[in-house]
């Protein structure tokens, strides 16, 4: 039997991969074990039982750039993390760890490494976080998603796979089926705004202040994250507007893509993963409150090469109106779409699964 321990999370950046990976490598090894380790209180503990997977839950929490009381709790967290993620590979004991990202990845992936686990990590973005910049010497298999990471990672672990995506959103869709579904014309442009965490306050009040900037024929498809949708939906403008579609959560994310004529979006490695296959044009907005501020560094990756659109967060107000130029420039919608799809892997969970079942093969106890 394989036994594989996935871990990390935090974000659905994280955890959609680590679900794609392991259903991966179901389809290719019958005989598997899989145990998913994650953050207590985080979303993976909800959406990975959900998917199928058993998980545990370390105490671990992330270390705030500002000061907060919450920081001086965070060495006896991680040493706390670090004992139950020991513990787990005593009881589960696993031939391979695997990190996507997320705070339960360190401890779980620094007890493995020093117990001569083999170990292969997942950056999703074009700059490494703190995390998998410290592990990198301890692991075997880096797997990127964008080129030039041997700046950050010794060049011979470096494996290009991209980024795993929900396969669901890989289905075909019919327009007319998913215009219906929101209560949309399919005959006209569609703009889909996804916001849905706390991050996505800038994004949601620009798109709010701004909504008259919508072209009279432009239908609004907003996730706008549970915490905003109250306040979004009553703003003047939006509400009974018959041009707009506004939820707390787009369930069918694969309707909404199929129906999208441009999407405003974060800049996260998920996301633009999930655009770049299904070569959407887009406008990123990258978020100012993350960690080195890897939005930025992900959505100039693809400003370069002509594939996406960037606006800071601090424009928001602008996106309506720009997005209006850009569904009026066929041109500049054809060159964005047909550029993002160079950064699409449709095999990337396939690709880790396989790495993955390279590193395992071998033995890691004694009586074995």
């Amino acid at each position: 039997m394989l036994r594989v321990i996935i871990s990390g999370g935090g974000t659905g950046g994280h955890i959609f991969p680590a679900i794609s990976i392991a259903n991966a490598l179901c389809e290719a090894v019958s005989d598997i074990e899989i145990l998913f380790v994650g953050a207590t209180g985080r979303m993976e503990m909800e959406k990975v039982p959900a998917a199928g997977y058993e998980i545990v839950g370390l105490p671990v929490a992330g270390f705030q750039r500002r000061f907060t009381l919450q920081n001086l709790l965070f060495p006896f967290r991680l040493a706390a993390s670090m004992y139950k993620a020991s513990s787990v590979l005593r009881r589960f004991r696993p031939d391979v760890v695997v990190g996507v990202g997320g705070y339960a990845s360190g401890p779980m992936l620094r007890c493995a490494a020093r117990h001569g686990i083999p170990c292969l990590i997942q950056e999703q973005n074009s700059y490494p976080g703190v995390t998998n910049k410290i592990l990198a010497k301890d692991v075997k298999t880096i797997c990127v998603a964008y080129p030039g990471m041997e700046r950050f990672f010794p060049a011979e672990k470096i494996i290009f796979t991209g980024n795993p995506v929900r396969q669901d959103l890989q289905k075909p869709v019919d327009r007319a089926e998913a215009a219906a579904f929101f209560g949309l014309d399919a005959s006209r442009p569609v703009v889909l705004v996804i916001g849905g965490s706390l991050g996505a306050r800038s994004i949601n009040n620009g798109i709010a202040d701004s909504v008259s900037d919508l072209g009279p024929d432009t239908q609004l498809l907003w996730q706008t994250g549970k915490f905003y949708y109250d306040t979004v939906r009553q703003k003047p403008g939006v509400e009974g507007n018959p041009n707009v579609r506004v939820h707390a959560f787009i369930k069918r994310m694969d309707y909404a893509y199929a129906l999208a004529d441009v999407v405003i979006s974060r800049a996260g490695a998920g996301s633009i993963s999930e655009l770049s296959l299904l070569g959407k044009a887009c406008i990123l907005v990258p978020s100012p409150n993350v960690a080195e501020d890897h939005q930025t560094k992900n959505a100039k990756a693809l400003v370069a090469q002509g594939a996406a659109m960037m606006v800071a967060d601090d424009f928001a107000k602008t996106l309506l109106a720009e997005t209006q130029l850009l569904l009026a420039d066929r041109e500049r919608l054809r060159k964005y779409s047909e550029g993002i799809k160079v950064f699409a892997r449709p095999y990337a969970a396939v690709d880790i699964a396989r790495e993955v079942m390279t590193i395992a093969r071998t033995p890691v106890y004694d009586n074995e």
